[in-house]
């Protein structure tokens, strides 16, 4: 804070008015002005001058001072003095005028300094160790010069309203501006032979995205006018770009910047591969066609044998029929064997010996293992 009061005041001293200097022989030298681009001039003394401004100094005092018997001094004294024969002459304050104004310049810098070194007032109530203050909540409490009034609501609520804005702008195109897109509509008509070639685009609905310059194009061999040999030597050149499973090429550019060129590349390429494939000079015979690029996936398909048809259904009828005729002949020979009652043999085994004859129980307590008394 010292070095701040002390540039004020240098400040201030280089503005204030110079001091009058006192008399060296028969002229006084003026200080130079702060600020000012004028040289110091000599002035002789005029009449009315008491002898101690800061204008005399003139051919006397160039005779009495230390500059006696300077010729060329005098020469300029006297040329001085003709200059300033004319009424108009400078006249600087006068000493009690520039004691106050040099009085002022230094209690306005003291004050500025005591500004400056006095420490601000911290109020305890709103320090940061008091308890009674409460911390700002950064969503309700907003900071702005306008004091809140309960008539608006927070930001929070602006942004999801501005969101409510977007989703009806779209939902008002979408019921007002898109059916007049049916104007425009052209019946589907399916390629020809001249248009082999399917062209794919990537479009996000106006969003920059670095893969939107992408455009896939897919043919098919047999769709080329190439023969046999020509369409076997093309799906050789094509490699790892040919599934033989669909027997569709796929190729993609995106090394250029827009999609037009991009097409125009695989359109090129799609051309040099056609001219390569009519080349005669090589026709890769002896190369075998690699398809070890796909992995060919076996789906099941349902057995013929399985599906449903009428002479199908007949077998069904007929073998549920003649099952339940050889069930109605052994219900009545009694040879029918009940499986409820076979499982309640089996869990209980106790009740089912005291139901059964006398004869029956005593046989299978004799001849009979334990483990297998009941299964007959």
């Amino acid at each position: 804070m010292a070095s701040g009061a002390r540039s004020i005041r240098l400040c201030l001293r280089s503005v204030r008015p110079a001091p009058i200097p006192p008399r060296v022989g028969g002229r006084a030298h003026v200080s130079r002005r702060a600020l000012s681009w004028t040289s110091a001039r000599w002035y002789p003394p005029t009449e009315g001058d008491n002898g101690e401004g800061p204008h005399q100094g003139g051919a006397e005092g160039a005779n009495t001072g230390g500059h006696q018997g300077d010729a060329s001094s005098q020469t300029r004294a006297q040329a001085s003095a003709e200059d300033r024969s004319a009424p108009s002459r400078r006249s600087g304050p006068d000493n009690d005028e520039l004691a106050r104004m040099n009085d002022r310049a230094l209690a306005d810098a003291n004050n500025i300094m005591l500004k400056a070194t006095t420490p601000p007032k911290i109020d305890l109530r709103r320090s940061f160790w008091s308890e009674d203050e409460e911390e700002p909540d950064l969503i309700t409490d907003e900071r702005t010069d306008e004091q809140f009034d309960e008539d608006d609501i927070m930001s929070l609520a602006h942004g999801k309203l501005e969101e409510f804005r977007e989703f009806r702008e779209y939902a008002r195109i979408a019921a007002w501006e898109m059916p007049l897109l049916s104007k425009l509509a052209v019946p589907f008509a399916p390629p020809t032979a001249q248009e082999p070639l399917r062209f794919r685009y990537t479009s996000y609905m106006g969003e920059f995205h670095p893969a939107e310059n992408k455009v896939v194009v897919e043919f098919s061999p047999r769709d080329l006018p190439l023969d046999e040999a020509q369409k076997l030597k093309l799906k050789k050149l094509l490699g790892s770009r040919y599934n033989p499973e669909t027997d569709i090429a796929k190729m993609s550019c995106e090394q250029f910047e827009h999609q037009a060129q991009n097409k125009r590349y695989l359109s090129d390429l799609v051309d040099k591969l056609i001219v390569e494939a009519k080349d005669t000079t090589d026709t890769f015979e002896d190369v075998p066609l690699d398809t070890r690029h796909h992995r060919f996936k076996i789906k099941p398909k349902f057995p013929r044998e399985w599906r449903m048809s009428d002479e199908r259904r007949r077998f069904l009828a007929d073998t549920r029929q003649q099952s339940l005729l050889l069930d109605e002949r052994k219900e009545a020979e009694g040879t029918l064997i009940d499986g409820k009652e076979k499982l309640e043999q089996f869990f209980n085994p106790q009740e089912a010996e005291e139901q059964l004859p006398e004869y029956a129980r005593a046989g299978l307590l004799q001849g009979t293992p334990k483990s297998t008394r009941l299964r007959f």
